[in-house]
């Protein structure tokens, strides 16, 4: 599996989201003021839409076709849905 590979980064990335979400615990527990409440929710969602885009980006290169070792029409829109993920899921 190609995640195997990439293993230490994904790690990272969910140990990060990891302690958002216990940052979050701790502020509904403290009776944080809404507004820090959402921040810490909004910082989640971008953390684990980060995630998921470079999963999805990954699971493109490895099972469809890598757009960097292409150059044919399938390699062109694999590229293409790269970029629209990056920009949609942001």
């Amino acid at each position: 599996m190609h995640t195997v590979t990439d293993k230490a980064k994904l790690m990272a990335r969910v140990r990060r989201i990891k302690g958002q979400a216990e940052a979050l615990e701790r502020a509904l527990e403290n009776d944080l003021a809404c507004a820090d409440v959402l921040m810490l929710v909004a910082s989640m969602r971008g953390a684990v839409n980060g995630l998921t885009a470079e999963v999805m980006e990954d699971h493109i290169r490895h099972h469809i076709v890598d757009p960097d070792q292409e150059s044919s029409s399938q390699a062109r829109g694999a590229a293409e849905l790269i970029e629209v993920l990056r920009t949609y899921i942001k």
